[in-house]
C-alpha cells in the first residue's frame, strides 16, 4: 500500500533526528562543554530547518515530491554515519544541520503527499498518516539508542548502524513511489510560508508545544544525569514524541479547534510534572509526565493543529500552509529551549525550568484566548 511506504520513510526521516538524543550529556562531557553547548548543537537543527521552510516550499513544484522525500532520507543517512565516524558535539551539530534540511523538505510535501493518496477524503485521513508516523519515528530512535545505552555505555552505540539499514530500506520503497503531482518548470523556487485565515492560532499552539518537546529532547538528559539517569532519557523522549499517536483517534472525532485547546490544558500541567519529576530524580514522575504531555503535544495539538491548518488552506494553499505551521513548530523546537539551556547554565536547573513554565502557561491561556475571541467573531473552524 503505497501510503504504508510513504508513511515508513517519513517515520524513519523523524527516527534519525533524535536518535543521538540520549547521548547529549556524555557528548557534552567528553567535549567539557556545559547544557548551553548541547542545547546549541541541539538547535542546530532548526538552522537546517527554517532557509528550507522560509524559502524553498515550493521547491517540489518542479522537483515533485518523491525526490524530495528520497533526499530527506538520503541527508539523514548521512548525518547518521558522520556522527559513527566523528562522535562529538561539533559532528552532531553539523548532523543535525543536514537533518534539519531533510525534515523541511518532508515538512513541506508530505501532507500534500499523502492527502493526494487520499484524493477526495477527510482531509483528518491524510493528516492522520503524517502526524501517527513522524511522531512514532521522532520518538522511536531514542528509544532504541537508550535500550544500547543501558546495556553498555557508548558514544556510537549499535542503534546508529541499525539505523543506516533501515533507512536504506525506506529509500528502495519510495524509489517506486507513483508521483501524480504535475512539474511546472517556471514554478517559483522562492515561496513563503503562508498563514490563511485561522491558521496562526494553530501555529502558535505548536509552537507551545514543541517547544516542550524540545526541554525534554535536550535539557532533560542534563537534569537527569544530576541523579544518574540519563541513560533513561531516550525512554522520555519516546514517551513524549510517541505515545502521542495512541490519543490521535480520540483527537480524530473532536473538531480542530477543541482538540487543541484541549491539548493546551494538559500541557502545562504536564510539565509541572516533568519539571518536579526531573528535579527531585524521580523517573516514574517524568516518565508519566512525557505521556501525558505526549497526549497534548503529538495528539490533540499537532493532529488538531495540522488538520485545521489544511482545513482553512484549501488544496491549492496546503503546501505553503503546511510550511507555515511547521515554521512555527521548530520556532518553538530550538529558540525556547537554547534560552532555557543558557539559562541553567547562568542560574541553575530550577529556575530555568520555573522560567519556561511560567512563559508555557502564560502562552496556552494566550492561544486558548485567540480562538474564543475568533469564535466571538465569526463562525467557528470546521475541519
Amino acid at each position: 500500500m503505497n501510503s504504508l511506504r510513504l508513511a515508513f520513510a517519513l517515520c524513519m526521516i523523524t527516527a534519525a533526528v533524535n536518535l543521538q538524543a540520549p547521548l547529549y550529556a556524555a557528548l557534552a562531557a567528553s567535549d567539557g562543554l556545559g547544557v548551553g553547548g548541547s542545547t546549541l548543537a541541539f538547535a542546530a537543527y532548526v538552522a537546517g530547518v527554517l532557509p528550507v521552510l522560509l524559502a524553498f516550499s515550493g521547491v517540489a513544484d518542479r522537483l515533485g515530491r518523491r525526490p524530495l522525500i528520497l533526499l530527506a532520507l538520503g541527508l539523514a543517512w548521512l548525518a547518521t554515519v558522520l556522527t559513527l565516524l566523528f562522535p562529538g558535539l561539533v559532528t552532531l551539530g553539523v548532523a543535525r544541520f543536514l537533518m534539519g534540511i531533510g525534515t523541511a523538505l518532508t515538512s513541506a510535501v508530505a501532507p500534500a503527499y499523502m492527502l493526494e493518496l487520499y484524493r477526495g477524503r477527510d482531509t483528518r485521513v491524510p493528516a492522520t498518516w503524517v502526524t501517527a508516523s513522524t511522531s512514532l519515528g521522532f520518538g522511536l530512535g531514542a528509544a532504541v539508542t537508550s535500550l544500547f545505552v543501558l546495556q553498555s555505555p557508548s558514544l556510537t552505540p549499535p542503534s546508529l548502524w541499525l539505523y543506516l539499514g533501515a533507512g536504506g530500506l525506506a529509500m528502495i520503497l519510495v524509489a517506486t513511489l507513483p508521483d501524480t503531482a504535475p512539474r511546472q518548470a517556471t514554478a517559483a523556487m522562492l515561496r513563503l510560508p503562508a498563514y490563511p485565515s485561522g491558521a496562526l492560532s494553530f501555529g502558535l499552539a505548536i509552537l507551545l508545544a514543541w517547544a516542550t518537546v524540545g526541554i525534554v529532547i535536550a535539557i532533560l538528559p542534563s537534569v537527569l544525569a544530576t541523579h544518574g539517569l540519563a541513560a533513561w532519557s531516550g525512554f522520555a523522549t519516546f514517551a513524549i514524541c510517541s505515545c502521542g499517536v495512541l490519543f490521535q483517534p480520540w483527537a480524530r472525532r473532536l473538531s480542530s479547534q477543541t482538540s487543541v485547546k484541549l491539548g493546551l490544558v494538559i500541557l502545562p500541567l504536564a510539565y509541572g510534572l516533568i519539571a518536579w519529576g526531573a528535579l527531585q530524580g524521580s523517573l516514574v514522575a517524568v516518565l508519566l509526565g512525557t505521556l501525558a504531555a505526549s497526549s497534548a503535544c503529538y495528539g490533540f495539538v499537532y493532529l488538531g493543529g495540522l488538520s485545521g491548518v489544511m482545513a482553512v488552506a484549501g488544496p491549492e494553499n496546503n503546501a505553503s500552509a503546511s510550511a507555515g505551521f511547521f515554521l512555527m513548530a521548530y520556532l518553538g523546537f530550538s529558540i525556547p529551549v537554547i534560552v532555557t539551556g543558557l539559562l541553567i547554565d547562568a542560574y541553575g536547573q530550577e529556575i530555568a525550568l520555573a522560567c519556561f513554565g511560567a512563559a508555557l502557561v502564560i502562552g496556552s491561556v494566550g492561544v486558548v484566548g485567540s480562538f474564543r475571541y475568533r469564535r466571538q467573531r465569526s463562525r467557528p473552524l470546521s475541519a
